[in-house]
């Protein structure tokens, strides 16, 4: 077996039978993920409709569409419907199993046209990146065992890529310097400003006061976090993967309290596809339910 074969049998498992626990865990986890779909095309949607006035920042379809039209007219709002209608349908598996590749491209086009005033966020981008894997898995792998195992692996495969080019992508950008210290105060510097225009007043914590009175604590405190990044690939192997996703967790959390960013969806989503929580329904379910079977 050649080696990107063994990553795949990691990731897919396809010679495990699939167990109740694991059923009613990806409804759970298709549930969580339209939750947030229909939350952020919404309110993408009112932003859009209240405050847009000009495209800014062209991100993908808005190199090709004028998405400025969708400023006006409510028509981010009838996106915003439209995405309702196309994700519950396939949520229930009703109508076309193309319907999670329309919600995907609206999606998209909601996002563009929400963040076409320069502003990108980062934890969005994981819910889509869910989406997309359904949209693939409903169209091409329509089994119910297929399907699961497809969605479920797609999506560690792209965490554990993402987390890992995301490594490589800041050695290319700066270089071996990423890492030092002073950087880590600049950020710290500018997550301040905006706390302190927003709330009044800004006060650093242990981690930010331990940081900013020494360069070496903060290049340790960075090049912690980036070697987590670098082992974010290994997330493709089954047992390994509790033990990288718990240190991506540690590494948000420093984010969190250094930073004072935070990936919200991005980290519940992280905990739900990083950790097997199958096996712990499995041993309080014993038959996987009919509706569920349906909705697979």
């Amino acid at each position: 077996m050649k080696w990107y074969e063994k990553i795949g049998y990691e990731l897919f498992e396809p010679d495990r039978d699939q167990t109740p626990g694991e059923v009613v865990f990806f409804k759970f986890f298709e549930l969580f993920v339209l939750v947030y779909t229909l939350y952020f095309s919404w309110k993408w949607g009112l932003y859009a409709q209240l405050r847009n006035m000009e495209v800014v920042l062209p991100l993908g379809l808005a190199n090709y569409i004028d998405v400025s039209l969708f400023f006006d007219h409510n028509l981010a709002l009838i996106n915003a419907a439209i995405i309702t209608i196309f994700a519950v349908a396939a949520f229930f598996r009703l109508g076309s199993k193309w319907f999670y590749m329309i919600v995907i491209v609206l999606l998209h086009m909601q996002y563009v046209i929400r963040f076409s005033q320069g502003e990108i966020p980062h934890s969005q981008n994981l819910i889509g990146m869910a989406v997309l894997s359904f949209a693939i898995g409903a169209a091409f792998f329509p089994d119910k065992k297929q399907m699961p195992r497809f969605v479920m692996g797609s999506i560690i495969f792209f965490i554990g890529l993402g987390y890992t080019s995301a490594f490589f992508a800041k050695l290319i950008g700066t270089g071996l310097t990423w890492f030092d210290g002073r950087h880590l105060w600049l950020w710290i510097g500018e997550k301040s400003i905006d706390i302190l225009s927003r709330e009044g007043v800004w006060e650093p914590n242990f981690l930010q006061s331990l940081a900013l009175n020494s360069v070496f604590a903060a290049s340790i405190i960075l090049l912690i976090g980036w070697f987590t990044e670098l082992i974010g690939f290994t997330m493709w192997w089954k047992k390994l993967r509790p033990y990288t996703t718990t240190l991506l967790l540690a590494m948000h959390f420093g984010i969190t309290l250094t930073m004072n960013i935070r990936f919200d969806a991005f980290v519940m989503q992280l905990i739900l596809v990083g950790y097997p929580w199958y096996l712990i329904l499995d041993r309080y379910i014993k038959s996987t339910p009919k509706v569920l079977m349906k909705w697979l």
